[in-house]
């Protein structure tokens, strides 16, 4: 029998013994043995729940039992699951987590240590919950230079857009729906305003290039201030809008962003509704891939730490993933980001005056919107774009970057 311990009982933490014991047979199938949960690491005691006889608050009572080959981390933040973490490594114990924020902030340095003592760091839960894609990236796709990542990585806004654009809701109504679906926590911030999104593409970047990305250096903007008005243009130009986060590589170089996009319906995430998420990668051989599921949920991000878990003992002494570099690759300064972008004015603001600025630009106008109009630009760096508003820029009520044609 293999033994495991898990930090925390919280949503994940409890979907992780949920998963060992509904799939226990299977699981022990693909191990060779069966696997057990031997220790829980909580401030809370849980009477009345089976797991409260393999409660402790000790976490030396874990870090001293040599049965304990992998301990899962389901605790959140950088603190003190880093330390903790860290701690476990040392110890010659593999680790599996599902915490973002740590893999953003520590994983390089914890790649290293696993490395150095020949254990597992393993993060697939980390981004896209229970989607594989980290697991690809370091497998399928190690032959390919990897040219673009873009994807919808966060379920509490794809939600949000989609009942936005489907049911022609406003902001925030949408907001307290999901919040009443448990979808939403009731500080949605780290969700609307994109810095979850903004943390996985940070790593998946990182994993791409082998050298740091911090998410504070990629340019993020949130949903907070999309409109129903905004999605009725949408439907009137046969698209939607999505936040997208996407990273783009070329020549060592790095352009990445963070914000809501307008995507037409032959784009490849246009489908992606509701709590799902979707992640596109272009590599510079194979072309075009798509990785879709549920991107977050107790017992999807569950499933993918066990898998990892049954990784890490079924191959113990090894690690296969390459620890990425401390120096930091910082992305190209926004300004030389190129996009089209459509703009909605007040209709104070002449046309002529805008179309001069725009030259090639297309105007659309909504029978049932009063007093405002819009255009689409033709291609601009975010510099031009800011250089050219500058006439009109008080009477502009929304700005939206388009993601291809549009």
């Amino acid at each position: 029998m293999r033994k495991i311990a898990v930090l925390g009982y919280g949503t994940v933490g409890s979907g992780v013994v949920k998963v060992l014991t509904v799939n226990g047979e299977k699981i022990a199938e693909r191990v060779g043995e069966s696997v057990e949960v031997k220790k829980v690491l909580d401030l809370r005691d849980f009477y009345g729940d089976p797991i409260q006889d393999k409660i402790t608050h000790d976490y030396e009572e874990i870090i001293g039992d040599e049965e304990i080959e992998v301990v899962v981390e389901t605790m959140g933040g950088v603190n003190p699951a880093y330390e903790f973490v860290k701690k476990a490594l040392l110890a010659g114990k593999s680790v599996a987590t599902s915490n973002k924020a740590l893999v953003e902030a520590k994983g390089g340095e914890l790649l290293e240590i696993a490395r150095e003592k020949q254990v597992h760091f393993l993060f697939e839960a980390s981004v896209g919950g229970g989607i594989p894609i980290i697991r690809p990236m370091l497998t399928s796709l190690t032959a390919d230079e990897i040219k673009e990542i873009t994807g919808i990585l966060n379920g509490t806004t794809n939600y949000m857009m989609t009942k936005m654009f489907y049911e022609d809701a406003d902001y925030d109504e949408v907001l307290k729906e999901a919040q009443e679906k448990g979808y939403a926590e009731a500080n949605p911030e780290a969700d609307v305003e994109g810095h979850d999104a903004s943390r996985k593409i940070a790593i998946l970047s990182s994993l791409a290039t082998g050298r740091q990305v911090s998410f504070e250096d990629v340019y993020c903007q949130g949903i907070t201030k999309v409109t129903a008005t905004d999605m009725k243009y949408a439907k009137e130009l046969k698209g939607t809008i999505k936040l997208l986060a996407t990273a783009k590589f070329k020549h060592g170089k790095l352009k990445a962003m963070v914000a809501p996009f307008f995507i037409k319906k032959d784009h490849p995430l246009y489908s992606v509704n509701d709590v799902f998420n979707a992640i596109f990668v272009v590599g510079n051989m194979v072309g075009d891939t798509m990785y879709y599921g549920s991107g977050a949920g107790k017992l999807p991000t569950a499933s993918a730490v066990v898998g990892d878990v049954i990784d890490a003992l079924r191959n113990p002494g090894r690690n296969y993933i390459r620890p990425w570099s401390k120096e930091k690759l910082v992305p190209e300064d926004r300004g030389t980001l190129k996009w089209r972008f459509f703009i909605r004015l007040q209709d104070s603001v002449s046309e002529k005056d805008v179309l001069g600025a725009f030259t090639e630009a297309r105007v659309i106008k909504l029978a049932d919107v009063a007093g405002e109009y819009a255009v689409v630009t033709p291609l601009l760096s975010e510099a031009e774009y800011e250089d050219k508003i500058v006439p009109f820029k008080e009477g502009i009520l929304q700005m939206i970057r388009v993601e291809g044609e549009l």
